[in-house]
């Protein structure tokens, strides 16, 4: 009965070319990642941009309409002026708080690849590890 024989270790230029096969495999990967993180949330921010605009500019329209509609109804009781200063503040106060949630959805936006960072610091940690486990 013959004994299969041991498998032939690689040799130190084997390990080499192999590593750096890799090595340019894991950077390419990294960089499609990061790629396709970056386009979805450019492409979410300019999702979330025309929405806010589209939302302002109807917004316009029908706030014209309410104006002149409040405006009139307030007419009837107060001064057509202090009816129209009314109504203004009442806008500039709807304005600000339209204003602050706007912002707030366009800074919860994160422009780093996240997933992508996480990744990368994972192959680190691997190849630390197996550098680790290699001196032993």
């Amino acid at each position: 009965m013959s004994h299969p024989a041991p498998p032939e270790e690689p040799s130190p230029a084997q390990l080499i070319t192999r590593l750096s096969e890799q090595t340019s495999r894991l950077v390419r990967d990294e960089l499609k990642l990061a790629r396709a993180e970056l386009t979805a949330t450019a492409k979410q921010g300019g999702v979330g941009a025309g929405l806010l605009g589209a939302g302002g500019i109807l917004a316009a329209y029908g706030f014209a309409a309410l104006i002149a509609t409040a405006i009139i109804a307030l007419a009837l009781v107060l001064p057509a002026w202090l009816a129209a200063l009314i109504v203004t503040v009442v806008l500039f106060i709807a304005a600000g708080i339209a204003a602050l949630l706007g912002k707030k959805k366009v800074q919860d936006l994160s422009p780093a690849p996240e997933r992508t960072i996480d990744s990368v610091s994972q192959d680190v940690d691997e190849l630390k590890g197996h550098i680790r486990h290699d001196r032993s």
